[in-house]
């Protein structure tokens, strides 16, 4: 583990993050704006994707807000580096750290298992919702729900 935190010390970016307070609250702005845009795409897509409400067709929504996600993803987990890279032995040893990094790897497995689903091409062709795909969707909501608390939680301890 202290080679890795050492690692992620000596990024070119860690030193002026750690020296600048108007630079750690910028990335720190960004990675909550990277937060923002994952859950305030992902959520709805995955609720609608349950079955709750009904709206503009799922061919048209999933894509739209799927392209919004990643954005947020990219956004939140460079963001994410970056804060870490400043104290790396503060937070690598703590377990809500870990736990936070195993539902980010889950959150994305059941992604990668989903698109790489037929049942999600369907969806996307404008076909129904398979039970499979409101599962996947029920998982990534919880997942990603997970990440959030798990990364507050870091702020308290």
């Amino acid at each position: 583990m202290q080679a890795l935190a050492d690692l992620l010390a000596g990024l070119p970016f860690a030193g002026p993050l750690r020296r600048s307070v108007w630079a750690y609250a910028l990335v720190n702005a960004a990675h909550i704006l990277g937060i923002g845009l994952l859950l305030g795409a992902i959520l709805p897509l995955d609720l609608r994707l349950m079955g709750w409400r009904h709206g503009p067709p799922l061919s048209t929504l999933a894509p739209f807000l799927s392209r919004i996600a990643a954005a947020g993803l990219a956004l939140a987990v460079a963001t994410g580096a970056a804060l870490l890279s400043v104290q790396p032995m503060e937070y690598l040893p703590l377990p809500v750290f870990r736990l936070k990094l195993l539902l980010i790897a889950l959150a994305l497995v059941n992604l990668l298992a989903l698109h790489r689903a037929r049942s999600w091409r369907a969806v996307e062709d404008g076909g129904p919702v398979a039970a499979r795909v409101r599962w996947a969707a029920g998982i990534s909501a919880l997942c990603w729900l997970g990440v959030l608390v798990a990364g507050r939680m870091i702020g308290f301890l």
